[in-house]
């Protein structure tokens, strides 16, 4: 007999109910992927504000005197760059050449508490936990508080004027990937970060569960006068992929090389970390394939799963992701494709549906104005 494990509901499951949003099953949880719709959400981000519920992230706190070391073992990136308030885009690079997930570090320090908190894909967070646990033979405690914990994503060019009279800090001040605790006026303590997911600028808020709903009500009146909208995980995925984010299931996986993927930016050969000479040796023997974005020259909409194929038809590369941008009006996407076709200009055939269309490689990010 099949056994269907029950979805997880977030905190302000019944807020996203009580506001009309659509809900969908997403990595476990039931969530909410649209609102009004996923063009109004998303350009309400590019050109106000929007917030979205996204607490089905899950974040693992790592203390003890070897924390640091811990953490230099799993991921690809320098955490000994980072001082204290200052976040980290890594990956944790897997034993054959592909990737568990991609994560934020926040190095932080509370009163006397020092800690990192690593912030990790709804999806991955029993996976992420087993594998940083398996390679824990440091002095190093982690505690997984992912069920705990909210987090609302305040996102867009009117974010700072949003949140600036919740907090006593210049928050305006607070340069990109830096993160602080601070009181927010009307909730308690939260831990506030200038990250996002979106290229459009603003801040996240982790709180603890039983101060989401004050949380959630704070910034929706703070962000009133700026036209503030409540945005679903539809828009944020087309926000994300005019900025050539990758999203992991869908861009990178297990399967899939950090360098191939283009963060090779975040896979630091200064140090040994899980896999590192084989990842090294593969940067210098030169990449067989590579993620590029382009644009559909042709009537159509690309979608993950696609092919790129040669001019016999052969299937020579894939899409991973795939949308109509809200923003320019362009069927845009990402491939893996053959690296002799990845320069910016080169002209791709994609299967859309049984129909090849032409495209083009171009730069990313697709959407820079702003």
């Amino acid at each position: 007999m099949e056994t269907t494990t029950a979805l997880k509901h977030i905190t302000l499951d019944r807020i996203h109910h009580a506001l009309g949003a659509k809900m969908v099953p997403f990595a476990g949880f039931s969530m909410p992927v649209q609102y009004t719709g996923v063009n109004d959400e998303h350009l309400a981000v590019r050109n106000a504000v929007g917030v979205f519920d996204v607490s089905h992230m899950g974040e693992f706190l790592v203390r003890g005197p070897q924390a640091l070391d811990l953490i230099q073992k799993v991921c690809s990136n320098d955490a000994s760059k980072l001082g204290i308030g200052k976040v980290q885009y890594t990956c944790l690079p897997n034993e054959t050449g592909g990737i568990v997930d991609d994560l934020l570090v926040y190095n932080m320090q509370q009163g006397n508490d020092h800690h990192y908190v690593l912030v990790v894909n709804a999806g991955n967070i029993q996976k992420d936990w087993d594998w940083i646990n398996k390679h824990n033979t440091f002095d190093a405690q982690l505690e997984n508080i992912s069920d705990k914990m909210s987090l609302l994503a305040v996102q867009g060019p009117k974010a700072v004027d949003t949140l600036k009279g919740l907090f006593a800090e210049d928050i305006a001040a607070m340069p990109y990937y830096t993160a602080t605790y601070a009181e927010m006026k009307g909730v308690g303590l939260v831990l506030l970060s200038a990250t996002g997911y979106t290229g459009a600028g603003g801040f996240e808020i982790y709180v603890p569960n039983v101060l989401a709903e004050k949380t959630w009500n704070a910034v929706m009146e703070a962000g009133k006068p700026f036209g503030i909208k409540p945005a679903g995980l539809a828009s944020r995925d087309t926000l994300r992929l005019e900025m050539g984010f990758c999203l992991y299931g869908n861009d990178i996986d297990d399967t899939t090389s950090p360098l191939e993927a283009g963060l090779g930016w975040i896979t630091k050969f200064t140090k040994d970390f899980t896999n590192s000479a084989a990842l090294k040796a593969e940067k210098e023997a030169g990449l067989k394939n590579k993620l590029v974005g382009f644009e559909l020259l042709e009537r159509g909409i690309p979608r993950h799963g696609c092919t790129v194929v040669d001019a016999e038809g052969n299937v020579i590369g894939r899409v991973t992701s795939g949308t109509m941008s809200p923003s320019l009006q362009k069927p845009i996407g990402l491939a893996y494709v053959p690296k002799d076709l990845s320069a910016p200009g080169t002209e791709l055939r994609i299967d859309v549906r049984g129909k090849v269309l032409k495209a083009v490689v171009v730069k990313t990010p697709f959407y820079t104005a702003g």
